[in-house]
């Protein structure tokens, strides 16, 4: 893992909504860890430091480090409600994790060597069917991402999530429930019509060459 997150918070007595909306009036956001056994605990940690963290991709899919009154404590990030219009956090859940712990996390999926691909270079198109996917395995295994090469995928031809390269110990949690869960992640298609991108580009050129009406 290649960034290390860590969150101070405060434990917090005062709960309920009226002293939520107290608190994100003072740019603080209520929360609360819970997990491994251990009673939860309502915190709150400073808005503008959890936006700060929320910009990096890795933080969804990360063992964080949550500090709760000095209690340092591994949990990562499990629900997190946003305003709806505005660019604000509301609350934030955390759950705590040991090494040995078996999770499920959504992590994101990083797609490389699409230009240099079969497909795009015969002219097709990438679509992205899926960005993120659930998987299982212990907190200690837990990857940022999973990485998806392209370079050997055809026009016509689709990656799924059994055609994954997975690192040790990570499992996909839908192909735990049979084949039939196996989804499209990505394809190549050719552009609309059927042809290439070049054989479109030559079709244009040529009508507009054709074009005597002026």
């Amino acid at each position: 893992m290649s960034a290390d997150f860590n969150i101070i918070a405060e434990s917090r007595t005062d709960v309920g909504k009226g002293a939520s909306r107290r608190l994100r009036h003072t740019g603080k956001v209520p929360g609360i860890i819970y997990g491994s056994g251990k009673d939860p605990v309502a915190f709150t940690v400073v808005h503008d430091d959890l936006m700060h963290h929320l910009e990096n991709e890795a933080f969804y899919s990360h063992i964080l480090t949550v500090t709760v009154d000095g209690k340092v404590q591994k949990a990562v990030l499990k629900d997190l409600q946003r305003h709806p219009a505005k660019p604000k956090i509301l609350h934030v859940d955390f759950l705590r994790v040991s090494d040995k712990d078996v999770i499920n996390m959504q992590v994101p999926m990083h797609f490389i060597n699409e230009e240099l691909s079969v497909g795009v270079k015969e002219g097709g198109l990438v679509s992205h069917l899926l960005s993120t996917i659930e998987i299982t395995c212990k907190a200690s295994d837990l990857p940022e991402y999973l990485q998806i090469d392209l370079t050997n995928l055809d026009v016509g031809a689709s990656l799924h999530l059994s055609d994954i390269d997975l690192p040790k110990g990570v499992q996909i949690t839908a192909l735990t429930h049979g084949t039939d869960h196996d989804l499209p992640v990505v394809s190549i298609h050719a552009p609309k019509g059927g042809g290439t991108e070049e054989d479109e580009v030559a079709d244009i050129a040529a009508t507009e060459e054709g074009d005597t009406s002026e």
